[in-house]
């Protein structure tokens, strides 16, 4: 997966805008109104393999980092509710669109 796919899906999800309060290389996607908004994504730009962090369900959180060595506790995030993950083929795609839109889904409900 790359930077440019993923930051196709994210933004075309409703009121979702990308900023980068954190300086370049940090790109944060939020939900709402600008210029405020609720941080439902990050990702590191120019890493390789892609690293993202999403909000994350509690449980499924730790479950997911169970399951796959590619999933770690969010980094420089609340470690709880937030998942980096590294986007190395261990999830596919689908799976890693499926986590965004649920991070999303968390984050346009609170």
């Amino acid at each position: 997966m790359t930077h440019k796919e993923l930051e196709d899906f994210i933004l075309q999800l409703p009121k979702v805008w990308l900023d980068y309060p954190f300086g370049e290389g940090t790109a944060v996607y939020k939900y709402g109104d600008k210029p405020d908004g609720k941080i439902m994504a990050i990702i590191a730009e120019g890493s390789k393999p892609l690293r993202v962090s999403l909000k994350c369900d509690p449980k499924l959180a730790l479950l997911l980092r169970e399951k796959y060595e590619t999933v770690l506790p969010g980094y420089h995030l609340n470690k709880k509710h937030w998942n980096t993950i590294i986007c190395s083929g261990q999830l596919s795609d689908d799976e890693i669109f499926d986590l965004a839109r649920h991070s999303y889904e968390l984050v346009s409900a609170s």
